[in-house]
């Protein structure tokens, strides 16, 4: 019997036996993977895709949140970068949540009203994205699918720099849930 971690580039990453037992916490995606090369996420209406690995270049961050509106990503983790004295050295900023582009649209609206931050709002409608980084997770209960687990990932030339990924879904705490602002540059 073998468990599979899913791979940046979509394919399975075959896992040993002794995985299944292992006590640590998965993976996800990590320093030195390729952003996923997909034409599946969306920026203010469903005509208009974006594909991150073609979108990058230089320096850039990527976030990634469960859902627009949710009251802790809305409070205080995407304000933290747009509110972020170094936010202009960073490069180019991406929201990433799993909704549709209308819904993405309006919350980057409403948490920078002005557009000067120069932060994007995309959709990933349908957890590829997110499900290609390996950092999906089943709640179900609370959104009625699979979500994004929080992240940020610290790209340079389209490769992940660092990776920043909440472990356990439970909200934002601490500096951990800062999720790499505090290396922002």
């Amino acid at each position: 019997m073998f468990a599979t971690r899913r791979l940046t580039n979509g394919l399975p990453r075959v896992l040993g036996q002794r995985a299944l037992f292992h006590n640590t916490v998965p993976a996800f995606v990590q320093k030195g993977d390729s952003i996923p090369n997909l034409d599946v996420l969306v920026e203010d209406s469903p005509g208009n895709k974006v594909n991150l690995a073609k979108e990058i270049k230089g320096k850039a961050i990527i976030i990634g949140v469960p859902a627009a509106f949710s009251p802790a990503c809305s409070s205080t983790h995407v304000p933290g970068y747009i509110k972020h004295p170094k936010l202009k050295e960073a490069g180019q900023v991406f929201v990433v949540a799993v909704n549709d582009p209308f819904v993405t649209k309006a919350w980057g609206a409403s948490l920078d009203p002005e557009g000067t931050s120069g932060v994007r709002f995309l959709g990933d409608p349908t957890g590829k994205f997110s499900e290609a980084l390996d950092v999906t997770f089943d709640s179900t209960a609370i959104f009625g699918n699979h979500r994004s687990k929080r992240y940020a990932l610290l790209v340079e030339d389209g490769k992940v720099k660092e990776a920043f990924v909440e472990p356990d879904n439970t909200g934002v705490n601490g500096k951990s849930s800062d999720l790499g602002i505090y290396k922002l540059c």
